[in-house]
């Protein structure tokens, strides 16, 4: 029997599966979004573009941007105590909008 795979995006199913309203390809207003250095934004992350796909753990987490890195943004995003610094292409980024304050 072999051994189960702890690849990259194992345990993924439910986490990486587009609601049915969100099928089909992604719009050109989200590619094109242009993110500025301090804004801040959610890592939703896209499953149909492999590049540029942070890690399943960063899924839903509210970041800073940091710069722009060719065609990426680098942002950071904290996980517990730690602040990490991520690559991530815009299809899996979006801006943050707070609920309370109507940003």
């Amino acid at each position: 029997m072999g051994r189960k795979g702890k690849g990259y995006r194992h345990k993924t199913r439910s986490l990486l599966k587009r609601k049915p309203r969100e099928r089909g390809k992604t719009g050109l207003s989200k590619i094109l979004h242009g993110y500025v250095a301090g804004e801040k934004v959610v890592v939703k992350i896209d499953p149909s573009v492999h590049k540029g796909m942070p890690h399943r753990r960063f899924q839903g987490k509210v970041g800073v941007v940091v710069q722009r890195k060719g065609r990426s943004y680098v942002v950071n995003v904290t996980q517990g105590d730690a602040l990490k610094e991520i690559i991530v292409r815009p299809e899996h980024l979006e801006p943050y909008t707070s609920k309370l304050t109507g940003d």
